[in-house]
């Protein structure tokens, strides 16, 4: 542990007591275990602030630090008489070693060095805070702490007085919501220090580049307390603060917080982590595990039943195709009914795929709304789901089923148990689109009763990942992305969105994109045959192999009707082969190459065998892949390229190893993936 003090106009230092009145400044830094990373803390007569450097270059200017306590003062702002001092403070080193059931990576050995500060206030009943900052070899991390204080059983937090203060004018990446309450979908739009104004309210992760290291800010073990947005400073300077997102009995028509959050004091308090991610490049942010490090250890104790997988998928196609035969007798048309999802289940079960995703419409009074009459425990007549489970079963295929999140909450005791008892596997719960203190307490009774049913959880107009899929292994994917639904009533799913993905919202944890389309169109193309059903998509067939490859999701889409797979012969379409065979959690995860916007090239290991995933935004590139990351010996690749068409593709075969490269072709909007075995390996 790396820790320096300088006191100006010096001060008697007894038994850990700072008579901080005589403080012009004191100065503690921590450094990461590589020593890379620098955090400072400074306590001086006008407040509380931090700054953060990384090789020596500052990155974090000095920038504020504290709570907004309502009705009272807040901590932060005074020092010295009247305000609050430095009563103590100590430095621990320490790991965060864990491993993931599900994910991008297997294990995680997190080495961190921490120091704690506890400051106190002259006057008020809240009269102690605390302090803690870390420092990783991929970032550091600050948090607030409340200690149980006595007559102190609640109180009322305004907001936060956490700022990002840029030492310069960098070039950023930020998807500015401009409200609180949204479904956490957008694009990722590049914008300079200088253009971000006090009335955005970007969520995580905002990523800049200060052209000799890269950073994020985000948050983590975020649980009863409100998600952060991060607006400018109302100064001249460049960076942008915290903002709380306010709870709902708050005033409807106040733009900020009159009261952000309840807090029940009664044992103390702490406050998510403020995560900023650190790196030489923003590719390199790729394969940091700070977000899941930070978050709680896991309280699922068994988790044999969590299975990775993908799925078959009825909403995005629009469940409109041809059945085949047994499950078309007697005339019967596709649609929310028991022949057709045993239709996606032989589908399911001829790929490989573990689950099928039964969607909105199967219960009784379904809807996208709260809709009180709802009976989420019945389904409609059309649908027998004991025969649909059992049929599933009989194929090696689980089934999932979606929920209205209120709909769910009516009934949640009752439903959790029921589908338990039906056999399903996983539910996915969907338009959540909050993040206030009040929408953590669902969150938090959602995920720890599904553990209790043994069921697998996906979560749409989720709040982007917060480090809860530590905590909570069962929760094995979310939405809170512009992902491929939306190429079905807008043209924003561009090669060049999709890209920024992987170096921005990619960044936090699993994203349910829901990727598997498998028609393709050009962009010029892409109007004339734009569809609500059996949609397009503006990227190649190499593109749509790769986003298994390059997007996170233990839980995956196989997203399009099944006839989409197969040529008009009958035979599978070209790239079939590599999804019947993709991993959707993995061992290892490393970033390989590109630059963000452009194109992204990353590799994952599961078990002995590597895939790589490359895609390009609107320009053909050719792109050399090192792979210095394989292990000895001799191994052989197969690679799936760009074809002659938008919808076909290049398959060949290589020997390789890791003093050597492979050279991927990518057509425009395009993408390339590689599965690299063992030599002698039966694939």
């Amino acid at each position: 542990m790396v820790i320096s003090a300088s006191i100006v106009r010096g001060c008697a230092l007894s038994f850990g007591l700072l008579c901080a009145a005589q403080v012009s400044a004191e100065t503690f830094t921590a450094a990461s275990p590589d020593q890379r990373n620098r955090i400072e803390v400074t306590l001086t007569d006008k407040g509380l602030t931090y700054a953060v450097s990384r090789n020596g270059k500052a990155v974090i200017a000095p920038s504020s630090l504290g709570l907004t306590l309502q009705n009272r003062p807040p901590f932060g702002t005074a020092i010295g008489a009247g305000g609050f001092t430095l009563v103590d403070q100590k430095t621990t080193s320490g790991a965060d070693q864990f491993t993931l059931p599900v994910g991008k990576v297997k294990s995680v050995n997190a080495r961190y060095n921490q120091t704690e500060f506890t400051y106190r206030a002259a006057t008020g009943d809240v009269k102690t805070l605390k302090l803690i900052v870390r420092a990783y070899d991929d970032g550091v991390a600050l948090r607030y702490v409340i200690p149980k204080q006595d007559g102190v059983a609640a109180f009322d937090l305004q907001d936060e007085m956490t700022a990002f203060n840029f030492a310069a004018d960098y070039d950023c990446w930020g998807l500015n919501q401009g409200r609180f309450e949204n479904s956490f979908e957008g694009e990722h739009d590049a914008i300079k220090a200088s253009q971000m104004r006090v009335f955005h309210l970007f969520q995580a992760p905002v990523v800049c580049d200060t052209g000799e290291a890269a950073f994020a800010i985000a948050e983590s073990n975020l649980k009863a307390y409100p998600g952060a947005y991060y607006t400018a400073l109302s100064d001249a300077s460049y960076g942008v603060k915290v903002v709380l997102t306010p709870r709902k009995d708050n005033d409807p028509g106040a733009r900020f917080n009159t009261r952000a959050a309840r807090i029940d004091a009664t044992n103390g308090f702490e406050t998510p982590w403020r995560v900023i991610m650190l790196g030489d490049r923003p590719g390199n942010l790729i394969e940091s595990n700070l977000i899941n490090a930070l978050g709680e250890p896991s309280v699922v104790k068994d988790t044999s039943w969590i299975k990775p997988g993908l799925s078959a998928w009825d909403w995005w196609n629009g469940n409109d195709f041809p059945l085949p035969a047994p499950h078309n007798a007697n005339g019967q048309k596709s649609g929310m009914n028991t022949a057709t999802y045993k239709a996606y289940t032989d589908f399911a079960a001829e790929l490989g795929l573990e689950y099928i995703l039964i969607d909105e419409g199967w219960s009784a009074g379904s809807t996208v709304e709260p809709n009180p009459a709802a009976d989420v425990t019945t389904p409609k007549p059309e649908m027998d789901m004991a025969e649909i489970i059992r049929y599933a079963k009989s194929k090696g295929v689980g089934v999932w089923i979606w929920l209205q999140w209120q709909q769910l909450d009516n009934q949640m005791d009752e439903a959790l148990a029921t589908y338990e008892r039906w056999g399903i596997k996983g539910i996915k719960v969907d338009f959540l689109n909050r993040n206030d203190q009040e929408i953590m307490d669902y969150y938090q009774r959602l995920l720890t009763k599904t553990a209790q049913h043994k069921l697998m959880v996906d979560l749409h107009g989720a709040f982007p990942p917060a480090g809860l899929t530590r905590t909570y292994p069962h929760y094995m994917t979310q939405e809170g992305v512009l992902g491929a639904e939306n190429n079905k009533w807008s043209r924003r799913i561009t090669a060049h969105h999709n890209i920024m993905l992987a170096y921005t919202r990619g960044l936090l944890g699993p994203m349910d994109y829901t990727q598997g389309g498998f028609r393709h169109a050009t962009p010029a193309e892409f109007p004339s045959k734009q569809s609500f059903i059996n949609p397009y998509v503006m990227t190649t067939r190499g593109a749509a192999l790769a986003m298994y490859v390059v997007y996170e999701s233990p839980f995956g889409m196989v997203s399009d009707s099944p006839p989409a797979y197969r040529k008009a012969d009958g035979s599978w379409e070209d790239g079939v082969d590599f999804i019947k065979g993709v991993p959707a959690s993995w061992d290892e995860t490393r970033f390989v190459a590109g630059e963000i916007g452009q194109s992204v090239v990353i590799a994952r290991r599961s078990g002995k065998d590597w895939y790589i995933g490359a895609m390009t935004d609107d320009q053909a590139r050719e792109v050399t892949v090192p792979l210095g990351f394989l292990g000895d010996g001799a191994f052989s690749a197969k690679l799936w390229q760009d074809g002659v068409t938008i919808s076909t593709l290049n398959v060949s075969d290589a020997r390789v190893d890791k003093s050597g490269s492979v050279r991927l072709k990518l057509a425009a909007n395009g993408g390339a993936v590689v599965k690299i075995s063992p030599a002698g390996k039966k694939k």
